[in-house]
């Protein structure tokens, strides 16, 4: 019996490639993240990236920032646009946007510490919240009121047995 043999190289060029599309181009961004009352690094804040390109939502990547407080990405397209989120312990949550319209980008946060926020909300009472701003916790120096001991009936009720 007589073997087949074939050849199959260059069946598809680059020209006729089913479905083969170049990859869209890519900037390179890099976020500063420094504390605003000093303007000193502030590493491990978490940065998160949302994109949106043409009106379709890219989804979200984090990157933490480093010693000097950079976080670096590459994968966001040219013509996305983008949100930077930073959060970090201590300081208000702080929001960007931005469009990526070249190869690089380079952003500088500056973080504040929490403050008031401005709300429509109210309390229970019908007035604006008067909560500060920041952790609240309990006034230190008071004890809660103790519970009442709870002490059994003389008798037992009717129909137990003892």
């Amino acid at each position: 019996m007589a073997g087949l043999c074939f050849s199959v190289a260059g069946a598809q060029s680059e020209t006729h490639a089913r479905g083969w599309k170049p990859l869209p181009p890519t900037a390179h961004i890099v976020v500063t993240v420094v504390k605003g009352f000093n303007g000193k690094p502030l590493q491990n804040a978490a940065v998160v990236f949302h994109a949106v390109r043409n009106g379709k939502n890219d989804g979200n990547l984090e990157v933490k920032a480093d010693e000097e407080g950079k976080a670096a990405i590459d994968v966001i397209e040219v013509g996305s646009h983008l949100t930077v989120q930073v959060i970090a312990s201590g300081f208000a949550t702080s929001a960007t946007e931005m469009d990526v319209d070249g190869p690089t980008k380079a952003l500088e946060v500056k973080m504040l510490r929490p403050r008031a926020q401005v709300s429509v909300y109210q309390d229970n009472d019908g007035k604006a919240s008067q909560e500060k701003p920041g952790l609240q916790e309990p006034a230190h120096g008071t004890d809660p009121k103790p519970a009442a001991p709870v002490t059994p009936p003389a008798t037992p009720p009717p129909g137990f047995e003892l």
